[in-house]
């Protein structure tokens, strides 16, 4: 699975993971937990654009080869 789509949405469902816990102690009341989900949550934010980027250009490139 060398798919960079695939590899990409592999990273960001990890990262969702990661911040889960953060988001569940913040609700709880540990306010440093609620920073670290809310710098996991930024990061995430970047992720999700890097994997659209990423997709896009994966299109482009298919449809490129195929008028090729």
């Amino acid at each position: 699975m060398s798919n960079p789509v695939s590899e990409k949405w592999e990273e960001i469902k990890t990262l969702v993971e990661s911040i889960e816990l953060d988001v569940m102690k913040n609700a709880a009341g540990n306010a440093s937990a609620g920073i670290r989900a809310r710098k996991g949550l930024r990061l995430l934010k970047k992720e999700a654009a890097d994997l659209v980027k990423i997709t896009v250009s994966e299109e482009k490139s298919r449809k490129g080869g195929d008028k090729a």
